[in-house]
């Protein structure tokens, strides 16, 4: 290659003496070398010496330096290159000798980190995404017509059932309360004064003093009076429920949100925006959907371990673990996706209403091989391990059945107690020897 290119700068050459021959200097492993030699035999075998052009000339400098670096860092082979271009065995000199198979003392080998394969039991995990669903959501609304005169609860704040969360205006109510207490003992009077003449007139009719009329008519007047107290007595009623309404209380414990309308509002029973807004956060349920085909097995789970869940929430180091509650009684036929509940007790308020997690819920416990899964490589044949057997390193393919964290079960291709690479994989090749080295502080 590189006597054409020399030939083809020497063609350029224009009348010049050999003296004022182009030198191309390189530095190359440290030294110096020229192409004089070269160039001045290419002038030579045509000859005579021509003036070469400095695009020519700067070309065929190019096409050495880079053979000279190909040659340096063994991409092609030291020997190799030299066959091709004679003159890089002056310009690798002693150094190309060192890297050539002849100049090899023997080979090195290259430190490892390594692990065994073991055979253990570990758990068959099927992961979904969901969503933290509150069991119970309540909003707080008001079942009367008034006036607010008192907030009692802060802006997201636990609340317990029974909790006093905002008093209305009452006092007309109360007025009315008054007003039918009054009726009420009105015709309580009236009812006990017809008694009486019931009473005197049925005296007077067994003696024959008064007609049997008047006896009947102090009768009507009398039942008359205690139909108007129970009806007194239902509108009083009546008037303390809507009091009680003056009253709004917590009906569930959990979380209040922050209060839309505050003191000095009118709030109304047609209002669409409530008050506040309770959720239940413990329990709570996390909603997920898995595809049909793991029905059989989730519910096989739920019959005889109560399919275990254990719930993760991004940037949180903290897992969430509960129980598979229900399976919907419908699979979504657009999707073929089952729509699943766990039930978590959340007592640590770890879980919020709406957030995004992910699920790993346990169908059962299998033995299997694992290895660290820094010692799975992927090449385009598929996956592989290096096995270390009596110091040397060979490529073994392997099959993947699952990750488990930091874990990979492993199909087929090991056996308990093989001992894999799990660092150093970039200086391995299939035969390869290999040193172990201890584990990196922190890895």
């Amino acid at each position: 290659m590189l006597p054409k290119v020399i030939k083809f700068i020497a063609d350029d050459y224009d009348y010049v003496s050999n003296d004022r021959l182009c030198i191309a200097r390189h530095r190359i492993f440290g030294g110096e070398r020229t192409l004089d030699r070269e160039l001045r035999m290419a002038v030579t075998r045509r000859g005579g010496t021509r003036k070469m052009t400095r695009s020519k000339a700067l070309f065929g400098l190019l096409v050495v330096a880079v053979a000279g670096g190909a040659a340096a860092s063994g991409i092609f082979g030291t020997e190799r290159l030299a066959n091709w271009i004679p003159p890089l065995k002056w310009l690798t000199g002693d150094k190309a000798v060192a890297q050539s198979p002849q100049g090899r003392s023997g080979t090195r080998a290259v430190a490892v980190e390594v692990s065994q394969a073991v055979k253990t039991k570990t758990p068959v995990v099927l992961e979904a995404l969901g969503n933290v669903t509150t069991v119970a959501s309540v909003a707080v609304k008001t079942r009367i017509d008034s006036e607010i005169t008192g907030v009692h609860f802060s802006d997201g704040a636990f609340v317990k059932r029974g909790d006093l969360l905002v008093t209305l205006d009452s006092r007309a109510l109360e007025a009315q309360i008054a007003q039918a207490e009054g009726t009420l003992e009105r015709d309580q009077a009236q009812l006990d004064g017809a008694e009486r003449d019931f009473r005197r007139y049925t005296e007077l009719v067994a003696k024959g003093a008064t007609p049997i009329l008047s006896l009947e008519n102090a009768k009507t007047q009398a039942d008359t009076f205690r139909a108007a107290i129970k009806a007194d007595s239902a509108a009083l009623e009546n008037l303390k429920v809507q009091l009680s309404y003056c009253s709004i209380r917590a009906p569930i414990s959990g979380r209040i949100s922050q209060a839309a309308v505050k003191v000095g509002n009118f709030v109304r029973q047609a209002d669409t925006v409530p008050i506040a807004t309770i959720n239940q956060l413990a329990p709570i349920y996390v909603t997920f959907t898995v595809a049909q085909r793991v029905l059989p097995e989730l519910r096989v789970a739920m019959a005889e371990t109560g399919a275990l869940v254990d719930v993760v929430v991004p940037g949180e180091k903290r897992h969430a673990r509960g129980n598979v509650a229900m399976i919907e009684n419908a699979i979504d036929a657009t999707t073929g996706m089952a729509t699943v509940r766990a039930n978590i007790p959340n007592a640590d308020e770890l879980l919020w209403p709406g957030t995004l997690v992910s699920v790993q819920v346990t169908l059962r416990t299998e033995d299997a091989i694992v290895v660290p899964t820094s010692a799975v490589q992927v090449s385009q044949q598929g996956n592989f391990v290096y096995v270390v057997k009596d110091s040397v390193a060979t490529v073994t393919p392997i099959k993947v059945a699952r990750l488990l964290g930091e874990q990979t079960v492993i199909e087929s291709g090991l056996s308990d107690g093989d001992v894999v690479v799990t660092d150093g994989h970039l200086l391995l090749v299939n035969g390869v020897h290999v040193t172990v080295r201890e584990r990196k502080a922190g890895a």
